[in-house]
C-alpha cells in the first residue's frame, strides 16, 4: 500500500476528453492523459484491500493493487510487468474496457473508485514509449503447430501465449488486417489502429505467422488445416448480427451497424472507397440516422454519424431507461444496470427508451421513416402501450441489436463440432476442447457476444489447454 490515506485525501480525477468541438473534427484518439505526477496521486488512492475485489471484477484478474503500488512508488518497469502477466493487450483494455474493476473497486460503494483503467493504460503506454515492450522469443521450440482461426483479441492473446511456449503458430484471418473486431468494429477514435499493428510486429518476431485475406471454410478447409497441424483453435467471433425482422426492413437504407463501422474504418486506412464498399458507400453525411440499440455499437454508430456531419442522429432502445445510480448495496461488487453516456452521446445525440419498432416506411424503396410504439415493461414481459404509435424521420437506420453468435457455414459446418443451444460452439472452460479431437474454441466464438476482456481471458486459458493437451504439461498460466 502505497499511501495508507491516499483514498481520504485525494480525490477522483479521471482522464479528460478535447471538447466535442475539436474531436469532431477527427478520428483520432481524443483522451488526455495524466501527468506523471497525477498518475502517482491517483494510485495512491487504491486501499489495498483486504479482499480486493477488483481482482475478481476483472475477467483476466489483473493482479491491481500491486500495480498501482509500484506507480505510486515510482517502479514503472515492474508495474508494466505485473500488469503482463495477466493481460497481453492492456493497451486495448485501457482505452476500450467499460472497467468492471472500478465497478468492483471498494471506492465505488462511494462512487470514487481509483481509476484502474487510466492507470492500466499509462503502465503500458509508458512502457512502448520507454522500449520496454519486446518480443518473448522461447529458448526451445516444440517442433508442435497450431492453427488459431481468427486474429481478434481471443485468437491474437491465444497465438502469442502459444508461440511463446514454443510451438510454431499460424492466425488465419479472413479480412485483409489483423485484429478481428478491434480493427474494423471498433472505431479510430476509440482505439488507434497502429496499437494492433505493432503488437502483430511484436508476435511476429515471437513466432507468429499471420495469413490474412484467408478465410477458413472458404480459401483454406478444415480438413487441410487437420492434416497439417497438431492442434486447431477456433477465435473467429460472433458475427450473426441480430435481424430487424418488420416490413421495410429489407430496403437499402437499412444496415448492420458492422457494415458502417467497417467501411469508415477502412477509409481512415486509406482504402480504396469502392473496396471499402462492396454493397455501396454508406455516408451518414446530411441525413436523418436512427440506431436501433443502445449499447457500445449502437453508441459507436452515434459517434461516427456526427463526424459524418449528420443531420441529427437519434438512439432507440427496446428496454426500459435505466437508473441514473445504481443500488450499491443491491449491486456491488458486481457489474450494475444503469444509466451510461459514452463520449459519442456527449457530442449530440437524442436517446430514446422503451420503444418498440413497427414499420420501416419509404417512398421507391428509399427509406423516409420508422414506425414505432411505447414499450410497457411494468408486468415484467413486452406489451405495446395503446395509442402510443409514432414514427421517426429518417433516411439511414443502423442495426446495433447483437449477435445470435457465429455464422455457421463455412469454417463450422466444416469442423462439425457440437454447438450450444444458443448457437455457440460447445466447449468448457478448462479445457477449452469442442467436440472434435484437437479441436478448440475461445471468445466469442465460445461465450457469445462479449468484452475485449472477456476474449483476451479466454485466449490465454484456451492457450494452456491446448499446450498441455500437445505436452503433457504446461507452464502457461490461467
Amino acid at each position: 500500500m502505497g499511501k495508507e490515506t491516499g483514498f481520504l485525501e485525494v480525490d477522483r480525477q479521471d482522464r479528460t476528453y478535447d471538447a466535442p468541438v475539436e474531436r469532431l473534427k477527427h478520428y483520432r484518439e481524443f483522451v488526455v492523459p495524466h501527468s506523471e505526477t497525477s498518475l502517482k496521486t491517483q494510485a495512491s488512492r487504491c486501499m489495498n484491500c483486504g479482499i480486493p475485489y477488483c481482482h475478481n471484477g476483472c475477467p483476466v484478474n489483473n493482479m491491481i493493487p500491486d500495480w498501482n503500488h509500484l506507480v505510486y512508488e515510482s517502479d514503472w518497469r515492474n508495474a508494466l510487468e505485473t500488469l503482463h502477466s495477466t493481460n497481453n493487450f492492456p493497451e486495448f483494455t485501457g482505452r476500450i474496457c467499460p472497467a468492471p474493476c472500478e465497478a468492483s473497486c471498494t471506492l465505488n460503494l462511494i462512487d470514487e473508485p481509483v481509476t484502474i483503467k487510466s492507470i492500466e493504460c499509462a503502465i503500458v503506454d509508458r512502457g512502448w514509449k520507454e522500449g520496454w515492450i519486446e518480443p518473448q522469443v522461447p529458448a526451445v521450440r516444440t517442433g508442435k503447430s497450431v492453427a488459431v482461426v481468427g486474429s481478434g483479441p481471443a485468437g491474437m492473446a491465444c497465438a502469442q501465449q502459444l508461440a511463446r511456449a514454443g510451438h510454431s503458430v499460424t492466425v488465419f484471418e479472413k479480412a485483409d488486417r489483423v485484429g478481428g473486431l478491434l480493427r474494423y468494429g471498433i472505431p479510430d477514435f476509440k482505439m488507434e489502429k497502429h496499437l494492433i499493428n505493432r503488437r502483430a510486429v511484436q508476435m511476429e518476431a515471437e513466432g507468429v505467422t499471420f495469413k490474412t485475406s484467408t478465410e477458413v471454410g472458404v480459401d483454406v478447409s478444415i480438413k487441410s488445416l487437420k492434416e497439417n497441424f497438431d492442434a486447431i483453435v477456433l477465435a473467429g467471433g460472433a458475427e450473426d448480427a441480430r435481424p430487424l425482422q418488420i416490413p421495410g426492413a429489407e430496403m437499402p437504407g437499412v444496415r448492420q451497424a458492422m457494415e458502417f463501422l467497417t467501411q469508415q474504418n477502412k477509409r481512415v486506412a486509406g482504402d480504396d472507397e469502392n473496396r471499402a464498399a462492396p454493397r455501396g458507400t454508406l455516408s451518414a453525411t446530411g441525413k436523418d440516422v436512427i440506431v436501433i440499440g443502445g449499447g457500445d455499437t449502437g453508441s459507436d454508430c452515434v459517434g461516427t454519424s456526427n463526424r459524418q456531419g449528420a443531420r441529427s442522429v437519434t438512439q432507440i432502445e427496446i428496454m426500459p431507461q435505466p437508473p441514473e445510480r445504481e443500488n450499491k448495496l443491491m449491486t456491488w461488487p458486481n457489474w450494475p444496470l444503469k444509466l451510461r453516456t459514452s463520449s459519442s452521446h456527449e457530442e449530440g445525440v437524442d436517446r430514446d427508451w422503451a420503444v418498440l419498432t413497427k414499420e420501416v416506411v419509404g417512398e421507391n424503396g428509399t427509406v423516409t421513416g420508422l414506425k414505432c410504439v411505447r414499450a410497457d415493461w411494468s408486468n415484467g414481459k413486452l406489451e405495446e402501450v395503446p395509442g402510443s404509435e409514432f414514427t421517426l424521420k429518417a433516411d439511414l437506420i443502423f442495426l446495433a441489436m447483437g449477435f445470435l453468435g457465429p455464422k455457421k457455414n463455412g469454417l463450422l459446418s466444416q469442423a462439425g463440432v457440437k454447438l450450444t443451444d444458443r448457437g455457440n460452439v460447445d466447449a468448457n472452460t478448462f479445457e477449452y476442447r469442442t467436440s472434435e479431437d484437437m479441436i478448440f474454441a475461445c471468445g466469442d466464438m465460445r461465450r457469445g457476444q462479449s468484452l475485449v476482456v472477456w476474449a483476451i481471458r479466454e485466449g490465454r486459458q484456451a492457450a494452456r489447454a491446448v499446450d498441455e493437451a500437445l505436452m503433457g504439461v504446461t507452464e502457461l498460466p490461467r
